[in-house]
């Protein structure tokens, strides 16, 4: 009886926790809102512009948030294994956007090559919490990650990153079996 008690409770507390983590601000099936900040050069980079004939992984994170940093080789992998793949309706392939909640440039600069996130798309308005994207996008809380279409939709909300790759498995064989 103590046992089934404590696995009651066990199951109890993990979906309380997973409800906390759960975005309720954007799903799948919508357009991303648009994104509209600097880059690691001071130049300002839009995601629609971004994400025209690319699947497109954009990944909240920041420098200091230890998750983030413990999850970002794992992001370095998935890059790798999908970005030369062909995506169905995605003539440019996979790319991700990583956009940071970090106030400081400096910190995020050096986490970036400290990490080898070496794909073209960085952005922040260096605002923190208090970022557009905190209220746009519903990111009460980092990592986390969403996957839009090159049509603009989003395709799926994702906690960590890495949780995309069952997607882009998807997206990948379709690709290949259609021409694309």
């Amino acid at each position: 009886m103590r046992s089934i008690l404590t696995t009651l409770l066990i199951a109890t507390t993990i979906g309380t926790a997973n409800a906390q983590y759960e975005n309720t601000t954007i799903k799948a099936g919508m357009k991303a809102p648009e994104i509209t900040m600097n880059g690691v050069d001071d130049k300002p980079m839009k995601l629609s512009e971004i994400y025209k004939k690319r699947v497109v992984l954009i990944d909240f994170w920041a420098s200091w948030c230890g998750p983030c940093r413990r999850a970002n080789p794992r992001l370095v992998a998935l890059y790798n294994k999908y970005k030369n793949e062909k995506i169905k309706g995605a003539k440019k392939g996979f790319e991700i956007v990583s956009v940071s909640l970090d106030k400081d440039k400096d910190p995020w600069i050096k986490a970036i090559a400290k990490d080898s996130l070496y794909w073209q798309y960085h952005m922040s308005d260096l605002k923190g919490w208090k970022s557009v994207v905190s209220e746009t996008y519903g990111i009460g809380f980092i990592p986390q990650a969403c996957l839009v279409g090159p049509d603009g939709k989003i395709i799926a909300v994702y906690t960590f990153a890495e949780q995309a790759e069952a997607d882009l498995e998807k997206l990948t064989k379709e690709g290949y079996k259609k021409g694309n």
